[in-house]
């Protein structure tokens, strides 16, 4: 129940077109912990119940356990959440063995779009489309846990 993943800055909109599946998402944070953040998610029709480990030094791996849940009882969870719920939606786009998950942000995150990479070793070599910005692995400042607390509107 490992997670490796890479995170980057999307410099542009040409993933769109790219695009495999496009999917609304709805999430909020039981705990956003720094040793572990328990999520709750809608995407598209279905529910989620996700916790995560804290990661390694370089931020690419970390524990991670998914539960799918009835929409019904997300919904009520998100009620519970911590404040700052996020919105977004998430673009799906194959290249090469790859899937890129590209979340393009809205509310307090409007104009920030991140694209991630989940790899099945941290030195695995993957194709970066020219689409792609920084990396921004690691960076706590990206994940969505602290995109609820200090959303992207309040960055200077």
């Amino acid at each position: 129940m490992q997670e490796i993943e890479r995170k980057f800055l999307v410099k542009d909109e040409k993933y769109k077109a790219e695009s495999i599946s496009e999917k609304r998402i709805v999430q909020g944070f039981l705990n956003t912990h720094k040793e572990r953040t328990v999520r709750v998610r809608i995407k598209g029709s279905k529910g989620f119940l996700t916790i995560k480990g804290k990661s390694n030094e370089a931020g690419t791996t970390r524990f991670e356990w998914e539960k799918e849940i009835l929409v019904a009882e997300a919904d009520s969870l998100l009620a519970l959440c911590e404040e700052g719920i996020i919105e977004k939606t998430r673009y799906e786009v194959k290249v090469g063995e790859h899937v890129y998950e590209v979340d393009e942000f809205f509310g307090n995150n409007q104009g920030l779009t991140i694209a991630e990479i989940e790899l099945n070793n941290e030195n695995e070599s993957f194709k970066k489309p020219d689409w792609l910005g920084e990396e921004v692995t690691g960076d706590v400042k990206y994940y969505n846990s602290q995109l609820s607390i200090n959303p992207f509107k309040n960055w200077k």
